[in-house]
């Protein structure tokens, strides 16, 4: 599971790596509940605004809330509990199917991700970025919807897959404990997961190879959240 991540900080890299603007008010160092921006398909909420050509952008980068929040629930703290969705269970979990079911899908961008490596028999928080240099593009659901004061609640989470056999991700978290890693998506597949129908992006809900993974020795920056 992820529950603390590194947000695109530096506009002009969020432009360069997703051609977008980076909206005001996200957190640079995210934890469940914190505001964060995240990529999504214009079309599946509301229309889209239109472009010179008269069409909707491919792509949008809107503010939400790190951990799902479903219309029902009574408060954000739900957040805490819904930063990540298990690719198992995501089509039939309350909190999570009808984003998966609606098809919205989105990217979050990161710099890096942290984890515990607990092969010293300590928790030891890490810094994992990818090995090029370039910001992850993450696998992710949103949700939008109206309170009762007509203000916009967005929210979002990441989707993992199992780990416990990958060759990098397997050292992270406590021996006796599944194994779990977020999806990292390549650009090459970015409309995919935000446009196509759901049986070809699910197919994009898999590990990616150990080698587009490095780790540097890090240090949280305050006390992690509940567990999902």
């Amino acid at each position: 599971m992820c529950a603390h991540f590194e947000a695109v900080y530096n506009p002009e890299r969020l432009r360069k790596t997703f051609g977008l603007s980076l909206p005001e008010g996200g957190r640079r160092d995210v934890w469940p509940a914190y505001p964060a921006a995240f990529i999504r398909y214009p079309r599946p909420l509301a229309a889209a605004p239109a472009t010179g050509e008269g069409d909707a952008p491919e792509r949008e980068a809107l503010l939400g809330r790190f951990g799902l929040i479903p219309h029902w629930a009574k408060d954000a703290s739900v957040a805490r509990h819904t930063y990540n969705a298990r690719s198992e269970t995501v089509a039939s979990k309350p909190s999570f199917r009808d984003a998966w079911r609606l098809g919205r899908r989105c990217i979050v961008p990161a710099e890096a991700i942290y984890e515990p490596d607990w092969r010293s028999g300590k928790a030891v928080p890490t810094r994992i970025v990818r090995a090029d240099g370039e910001p992850w593009a993450l696998a992710g659901l949103w949700t939008g919807w109206r309170d009762a004061t007509g203000a916009v609640q967005r929210s979002f989470t990441l989707l993992t897959v199992n780990a416990d056999q990958h060759p990098f991700m397997k050292q992270f978290h406590q021996p006796n404990e599944e194994k779990r890693m977020v999806v990292a998506l390549r650009a090459a597949d970015f409309r995919t997961w935000l446009q196509a129908p759901l049986a070809e992006a699910a197919a994009l809900v898999r590990a990616s190879p150990a080698q587009d993974w490095q780790a540097d020795a890090g240090q949280d920056a305050e006390p992690g959240a509940g567990a999902g």
